[in-house]
C-alpha cells in the first residue's frame, strides 16, 4: 500500500495528463503531493525528510515548468529524484553504523550485515540506472522539439494543438513530438513503477533465499 501511495501524484499526472495536457498535470502533480506531506504529518505528527525534499524538487521543477511554459523542467523531475535517492543510499554505508536499507527494513528481516551492503548498494544503483533511463526516454521528445523550434523559429510551441498551429510537414514533426511526449508520460507511470515493482520482487526472492540459508545455520548450530 505505501509503494502505491508514493506513486499516487504519479498516477493523477498521468490522468489529468490525458485530459488537459502536461501544464495542468504538472499543477495536479504539485497539488497532490502538497495534500500527500500534508496527510501524513496530520495522520502521523510527522513527514519523512525524503518525501518533504521530494516535494520540494516537484514544486522548485513543476513550478518552473509552469511558469516558462517549458516541459523540459518536468521531465527532468525524475532523474533529479532518483539520483538524489541513490545518493542518500549509497552515503548511508560510510554515514552511520547501517545502511538505509536495513535501517528500513531490519525490524521485520534479519540477514548478515554483508547482504544488506550488498542490497543497499544495489539499490542505488537502480536508482541510477533509472535516472539515466529516464532522460534516455524524455531525449527523443528533447530532440523532436530543437528540430521543430528550429524549423518554425518559435520558443514555445503548443504540442497539444499541433493542427490548430501548423500543416505539412511542420505539423508531422509537432505530431511526432507530442507522441513522443505521451511516450514519455506513460513510461513515467507505466514504465517506473513496473520496473520498481519488479526490482522489489527480485529483492523479496534474494531476501528469502538468505533467511532460509540463515534458519539452517541456526538448526545445524
Amino acid at each position: 500500500m505505501k509503494f502505491l501511495a508514493d506513486f499516487f501524484p504519479v498516477i493523477l499526472f498521468f490522468v489529468a495528463y490525458k485530459f488537459y495536457g502536461i501544464y495542468i498535470a504538472t499543477g495536479v502533480a504539485i497539488a497532490s503531493s502538497i495534500a500527500q506531506v500534508a496527510y501524513g504529518w496530520l495522520r502521523k505528527g510527522h513527514v519523512e525528510k525524503m518525501h518533504l525534499i521530494t516535494l520540494a524538487i516537484l514544486v522548485v521543477f513543476g513550478g518552473l515548468t509552469i511558469l516558462l511554459q517549458d516541459r523540459t523542467f518536468i521531465m527532468w523531475k525524475p532523474s533529479v529524484i532518483n539520483w538524489l535517492f541513490a545518493a542518500t543510499f549509497l552515503g548511508s554505508q560510510f554515514v552511520g553504523k547501517k545502511p538505509l536499507v536495513q535501517r528500513m527494513m531490519e525490524s521485520s528481516i534479519n540477514v548478515p550485515d554483508p547482504i544488506w551492503m550488498r542490497l543497499n548498494l544495489t539499490w542505488s544503483l537502480f536508482f541510477i540506472l533509472l535516472g539515466f533511463l529516464n532522460l534516455y526516454v524524455a531525449n527523443d521528445f528533447f530532440v523532436a522539439e530543437q528540430q521543430l523550434a528550429e524549423l518554425t523559429g518559435l520558443q514555445q510551441i503548443d504540442f497539444d494543438n499541433c493542427g490548430q498551429h501548423f500543416q505539412g510537414n511542420e505539423l508531422e514533426m509537432c505530431n511526432t513530438a507530442h507522441s513522443l511526449e505521451e511516450s514519455w508520460v506513460n513510461f513515467k507511470l507505466f514504465g517506473m513503477m513496473g520496473l520498481t515493482m519488479g526490482f522489489i520482487i527480485l529483492q523479496a526472492f534474494y531476501l528469502a533465499r538468505h533467511l532460509r540459508e540463515n534458519e539452517l545455520e541456526h538448526e545445524g548450530s
